[in-house]
């Protein structure tokens, strides 16, 4: 068996609804990826009038064993639930936002990295195509840290 990546694997937020807080507008998308256990999902709150908003995360998750039922725990909120959640993001927003992404980025390849090896070691994947995956991973994951430089130290203090 070969490893194939399918569009369920996708960390795109999935739209959820439109929020205002402080006369601004946000969507509400929910970021889900496989943890290797369960599909995990969280709250990203972007502003509609910054088109380069990288967004902010709530720490809640939401634990299911799909993607569809991550999104129906998340659609079961209401406008006052999320209300809280955008606060309590906001009161826990990161300052260096980049260098944060990063390493989530690195964490989820390094998981990956590992579901892999286990998954091959267990006869589950072919060697070669468990290869393939290995090596295309390995390289992702020194072009992050090639990137990290970047990132250290700079703070995500713009206006919006």
């Amino acid at each position: 068996m070969t490893l194939t990546r399918t569009p369920d694997d996708s960390t795109e937020p999935a739209y959820l609804t439109d929020f205002e807080a402080d006369g601004r507008r946000y969507t509400v998308s929910v970021r889900i990826f496989f943890d290797g256990i369960e599909y995990v999902g969280r709250l990203v709150f972007t502003e509609e009038d910054w088109a380069e908003d990288p967004g902010l995360s709530d720490r809640g998750a939401f634990p299911g064993r799909s993607r569809d039922e991550v999104m129906q725990l998340a659609a079961r909120l209401g406008p006052k639930d999320i209300a809280l959640r955008y606060r309590r993001a906001l009161s826990e927003k990161r300052k260096f936002t980049g260098l944060r992404h990063a390493t989530d980025e690195i964490l989820l390849k390094i998981r990956y990295l590992n579901q892999v090896a286990i998954s091959m070691r267990s006869g589950m994947l072919d060697t070669e195509g468990a290869a393939q995956e290995i090596a295309l991973t390995e390289r992702q994951l020194h072009e992050l840290v090639d990137k990290l430089p970047q990132w250290a130290g700079v703070e995500d203090n713009r206006e919006h």
